[in-house]
């Protein structure tokens, strides 16, 4: 880490947010719940905190859903969202009891019975994915298979044409830019008409599933009841359903291709993996710890609190930062390396922690489990291909996941 001072890192810099360990590792240990310099945010960076925090709805709230957007000062992108129909809060800002409602609701729509029937389904296309480019003996990974493998699951249990995957795509990364708040004025323009042609789609679903029902997740969501005897608003539908499509799309994708990269940069764990896929669910659970796609969410604090002796005060914002508190050295031994080994990988906050824990997290193992142990079934030899990577990041500040991943291997004869 050097002489540098917290001070002399920039958090919202792209510089930072691309190799952020060694800030992390010194706000830990020097100030883990942190006033960014010139800013009413404090980052908090310690795995303990983070859970307290968690717990403590009431002083660290999830009302946070004007951040989402943003104050655009930009006339023509404010002119473009004024169209929209702004989603209402469901799950990720909202909170107890009212969030419980939508909840109990996502968990019917996500049950385990449902994720457990999905084996083979997954497991069909994770192999018709690797057929797409097996017998070229090198792919960009993230095109060829990480990000079209959640994002055909998502887009199947919604009820959408596949046709449309590549416009399910485009929506999926602008509704995820407009999260990640790095975007410039011409960028904003285009995701802004992005999401607009979203939710002109999503709405035309929503009114054919309450006319005629299907075996899918919207139809599940229109049509059932909730507390008050009512059924979802379109703003309510259109929330969740777009909270899926980024939680459930870019999340597992980032950790498909992280965690490939870890193991290829690793060919001794890669290789036990090859051995033992029986260690596969405990080798998920830390790559999900050490890529932490969720890399933070905001709260806002409800009234003067002093926390760990930092005084934090009524309207300041908390930047919660999982990917710092999965590498806390106070909960997991050695935390910088890939172990997958690891006895208590599953101690990770990824999917974050108690009320707001990720409704998909079954599903997003189940995804990655399948897709690691066909990869490394039917591919052998995997490697980096030489001179086309740069292992760099999309610059975003909540979601964190690889640019290109570009591989090269060989098939594997028939087991």
């Amino acid at each position: 880490m050097g002489d540098n001072s917290l001070s002399d890192y920039d958090f919202f810099s792209e510089e930072v947010l691309e190799c952020p360990f060694d800030f992390y590792k010194k706000a830990r240990e020097e100030a883990p719940v942190y006033l960014l310099p010139g800013t009413n945010i404090y980052l908090v960076t310690r795995h303990a905190d983070i859970r307290a925090m968690l717990k403590d709805t009431a002083t660290f709230s999830s009302s946070f859903a004007h951040l989402l957007t943003g104050p655009d000062e930009q006339e023509e992108v404010k002119a473009l969202y004024a169209g929209l129909i702004e989603p209402a809060d469901t799950l990720l800002t909202l909170d107890p009891p009212r969030h419980r409602v939508y909840r109990n609701l996502v968990n019917k729509v996500f049950s385990a019975k449902r994720v457990n029937a999905m084996h083979d389904y997954v497991e069909e296309i994770v192999d018709d994915l690797i057929d797409g480019f097996i017998d070229d003996g090198e792919c960009e990974f993230i095109a060829a298979f990480a990000s079209p493998l959640p994002l055909l699951v998502i887009a199947d249990q919604l009820g959408i044409d596949r046709e449309l995957l590549p416009r399910f795509k485009l929506w999926s990364d602008s509704l995820a830019a407009r999260l990640g708040q790095m975007a410039d004025v011409e960028e904003k323009k285009v995701i802004a008409r992005a999401v607009m042609e979203y939710q002109d789609y999503i709405l035309g679903v929503i009114e054919a599933r309450r006319n005629k029902p299907r075996d899918d997740m919207i139809s599940d969501l229109v049509n059932t009841e909730i507390d008050d005897g009512r059924r979802l608003t379109d703003p309510e539908v259109l929330s969740i359903v777009q909270q899926f499509l980024v939680a459930g799309n870019e999340t597992t994708t980032a950790c498909l291709a992280g965690g490939l990269a870890s193991l290829i940069q690793d060919p001794q764990q890669q290789r036990e993996l090859r051995n033992d896929p029986g260690k596969l669910p405990n080798a998920v659970e830390e790559v999900l710890r050490t890529e932490t796609p969720s890399a933070g969410l905001w709260r806002i604090v409800t009234r003067d609190v002093e926390f760990n002796g930092t005084p934090i005060p009524a309207g300041a914002m908390v930047m919660l930062r999982y990917s710092a508190a999965n590498r806390d050295e106070r909960v997991f031994d050695d935390a910088e390396r890939f172990d997958i080994r690891r006895d208590n990988a599953g101690d990770h906050i990824a999917f974050g922690q108690g009320t707001h824990f990720c409704p998909g997290a079954m599903l997003a193992r189940k995804e990655m489990v399948v897709a690691f142990a066909r990869l490394l079934l039917r591919l052998d030899n995997i490697q980096l291909a030489p001179g086309k990577n740069d292992m760099k990041h999309w610059p975003n500040m909540l979601l964190r996941g690889l640019k290109e991943l570009h591989i090269t291997f060989d098939r594997r004869e028939a087991q």
